[in-house]
């Protein structure tokens, strides 16, 4: 299968409108004229490694380099990438991240430096180095109020507020600290994935270690199992509406499930297989298409990293 590596051209700003910000979509979807061919990959030239990835405007998406903190930028229409951000040499890495296209703004998880880096997409330069905790700092998602970020190694969600304007604030003090079943830290890898839902209203985290889905209340901290779905070795998770996909890396596969009006239920409505998945760990949405990592934990079979692209929907 062919692969490109070429680099990609500059990517014109758009305005997003605020009221998709307000329903909590800051990622705009890509009209089906622009969708790219299916079950196709586009190499992270250079990558030494790879877990999240971001969707931006229109049909750019961003991914990061685990290991540098590096950050590629690319078109799923195109099939281009190339290096976008050279990381500060300060030990960075580079885990699940998401865009705020409204602000221009790249939120990234900091892993096991325990803390958050943010960067203008415009630029490409950092905008700030937010500290978190110690623990590995997995993934990020974004409400209209800021992003919120999950602890692989403790039972706690951190805050950092986004004003409208697009200025960044400091972590919330005191973290939040769940309870109910998605407070279980008995597994050496727990929190993984994160999404908002309802507007920001609820979040739904993933949780590696049980292999299931909890919803968390952002404002106390409850959480409560999403009852009916199975999904072992879950990494990533994204929501859009009711419409729920779950990246399971060992397991080479992504689960799209429909939820509940209430969410508090699941079914899984198809199971989304590649020849060319090798242990994927996030995706990004683009209209009926999905971006998806091959993190090749543990694995590498492959001395390229790449992004896989796959339909959303059968």
């Amino acid at each position: 299968m062919a692969r490109t590596t070429q680099n990609s051209g500059k990517v014109q700003r758009r305005t997003a409108l605020w009221f998709i910000a307000l329903m909590g979509l800051l990622a705009p979807a890509v009209p089906a004229a622009a969708a790219p061919p299916e079950d196709s990959e586009i190499v992270l030239p250079g990558a030494t490694s790879a877990e999240g990835i971001a969707a931006g405007e229109g049909t750019t998406f961003y991914a990061g380099d685990l290991g540098t903190g590096d950050i590629f930028r690319g078109d799923i229409r195109t099939g281009e990438a190339k290096l976008f951000i050279d990381a500060p040499n300060d030990g960075r890495a580079a885990v699940g991240m998401k865009a705020d296209t409204r602000n221009d703004l790249l939120f990234v998880a900091g892993g096991a430096t325990g803390k958050a880096f943010i960067y203008d997409t415009e630029s490409g330069k950092p905008v700030k180095t937010v500290e978190l905790a110690p623990g590995f700092i997995n993934d990020v998602t974004l409400t209209p109020d800021g992003a919120w970020f999950t602890n692989s190694a403790a039972a706690e969600l951190y805050f950092i507020p986004v004003s409208r304007s697009g200025v960044v604030g400091e972590v919330h003090k005191p973290f939040l600290k769940l309870t109910g079943p998605a407070a279980d830290a008995s597994d050496p890898f727990n929190l993984n994935g994160i999404a908002s839902a309802q507007g920001g209203k609820t979040l739904i985290v993933a949780h590696s270690g049980n292999g299931e889905l909890y919803t968390v209340n952002p404002e106390t901290g409850a959480s409560a199992l999403i009852g009916g779905v199975s999904v072992p070795n879950v990494d990533g998770i994204l929501v859009r509406g009711h419409q729920l996909w779950a990246v399971q890396n060992f397991t080479n596969q992504v689960s799209h499930i429909r939820l509940s009006g209430d969410l508090s239920s699941g079914r899984v409505l198809d199971v989304i297989t590649s020849e060319d998945f090798n242990i994927p760990s996030t995706a990004a949405l683009f209209g009926n298409t999905l971006g998806v990592v091959n993190a090749q934990f543990m694995d590498v079979k492959d001395k390229d990293f790449e992004v896989v692209l796959v339909r959303a929907r059968n």
